[in-house]
């Protein structure tokens, strides 16, 4: 009884091309979602309202946020990819606040 072997693969006949993990990964873009100054809502209501958009801020980055927007009229809120970015400065938007988006450098 004969065997063929032509469909078995032998190690040391072949070269296996690997990429670094590094190289495989493409970075997707990064947004700023920005808080424009606001004369209209309280300071509190600016913060409470950044916390119940952006779950993950602390109420001390909430308030800096705040004070960041109001001393020089604009605050960075979180940088994040596209869809989550678009979502916060939405949400931001529809609670009364001015914010925007922008591509991070």
């Amino acid at each position: 009884m004969k065997f063929n072997n032509s469909e078995s693969t032998s190690s040391s006949g072949g070269t296996l091309l690997e990429q670094k993990p590094s190289e495989l990964k493409i970075k997707s873009p990064k947004y700023k979602v920005l808080l424009h100054n606001d004369p209209v809502n309280s300071m509190e209501y600016v913060t409470t309202t950044l916390r119940e958009v952006v779950p993950q801020l602390s109420e001390q980055d909430a308030i800096a946020i705040m004070l960041e927007a109001h001393n020089s009229g604009v605050g960075l809120v979180i940088v994040c990819d596209l869809e989550p970015a678009e979502f916060y400065s939405e949400s931001l938007k529809s609670k009364g606040l001015t914010s925007s988006i922008e591509k991070e450098d």
